[in-house]
């Protein structure tokens, strides 16, 4: 025992660790311990049952809790493995890749599409696959699913159902595990590292909106009116916005009051690039921020921590031109 790897496993619900119930599938404490206790025979393991949620009630505050368990864990194990219901798990494995900036070891989010106890269920596979990257040595958050290990800033859940249900949205895998085991892309995991710190502050003063053909521009204005601090807009191919009329009068103003607004595509690969049309140039000439290549969940969670993070619009614009965790290509 003394040789394995110590992991620590960090349960928070989902589907992994869900059971029928009389309104259908909800997880319970408990259900993961039948499974980790084959995997002793590989690693050294404590489990500790942080909260039991299915993850469409996973909150910007269990991010927090779950960063500050990570922080204050992280000296006593060499990987932390985050059981997690799949469908915020790119929520919360973006921002955590925020909120712990140059952790220094592997903290791996995982799930499954069927629960633990199914005799079909995927979660197997899905924590082998994270507690290998969790003992891999390899710093960082990530994602591991279906063989397959991405960056948390990267991870996007792209099928309802599937097994296959994430994918790494403009990189490549960190890692795939093969008849070769898990072969790690080095170019993927080697970043620039500091000191590790905890800085978990966030604001819920984001909004999200998807722009649609004949959208309404006073709902920038709405959106100032009821306390919002930042925008990111899902816009059309490269960045597209409807500039015909008063189309960017509501931009202007929500940016003139001081609210920060990011703009990305609704195209899941490619990036965003407002110099291309003609569209896009008048958005950067009113002081918009370009997501790039950014995944959604990743802008909207940089946003929420640079916000938090008390950084002034011109600060989070020069945030938004650096990568912090290889959330974005520059």
């Amino acid at each position: 025992m003394g040789n394995l790897k110590h992991i620590l496993l960090l349960t928070t619900g989902g589907t992994i660790a869900s059971v029928e119930g009389g309104q259908g599938l909800e997880p319970r404490q408990g259900v993961l311990d039948g499974y980790i206790s084959q995997l002793a025979r590989f690693y050294k393991i404590t489990v500790q049952e942080l909260m039991c949620l299915d993850s469409s009630n996973m909150q910007p505050a269990q991010w927090q809790e779950i960063a500050r368990t990570v922080f204050q864990c992280r000296k006593d194990y060499d990987g932390i493995v985050i059981s997690h219901g799949t469908d915020t798990m790119a929520y919360t494995a973006s921002a955590l890749t925020f909120m712990l900036p140059h952790i220094d070891l592997p903290v791996v989010f995982t799930g499954s599409q069927l629960p633990l106890p199914d005799v079909l269920s995927d979660g197997p596979d899905n924590l082998r696959t994270a507690f290998a990257m969790a003992a891999s040595g390899y710093p960082g958050v990530y994602l591991a699913f279906d063989r397959k290990v991405m960056r948390g800033c990267r991870a996007v859940k792209v099928r309802a159902s599937g097994f296959s249900a994430f994918e790494s949205v403009n990189a490549r895998y960190a890692a795939v595990v093969s008849n070769r085991g898990l072969t790690v892309d080095h170019s993927i995991v080697s970043h620039k590292q500091g000191v590790p710190a905890l800085k978990d502050k966030i604001s819920n003063n984001v909004f999200l909106l998807k722009l649609t053909p004949g959208l309404s521009t006073d709902i920038f204005d709405t959106l100032v009116d009821m306390g919002y601090r930042g925008i990111v807009v899902e816009a059309f191919g490269l960045g597209g916005v409807n500039v015909l009329g008063s189309g960017l009068e509501g931009v202007r103003r929500a940016i003139e009051q001081g609210v920060s607004v990011v703009i990305t595509t609704q195209c899941l690969y490619d990036s965003s690039d407002l110099r291309v049309y003609q569209v896009g140039n008048k958005l950067l000439e009113l002081g918009v921020l370009q997501g790039r290549d950014m995944t959604t969940e990743a802008a909207l969670t940089k946003l929420m921590w640079c916000i938090g993070q008390g950084l002034t619009p011109e600060e989070i614009r020069c945030a938004f031109a650096e990568s912090f965790a290889g959330e974005i290509t520059v």
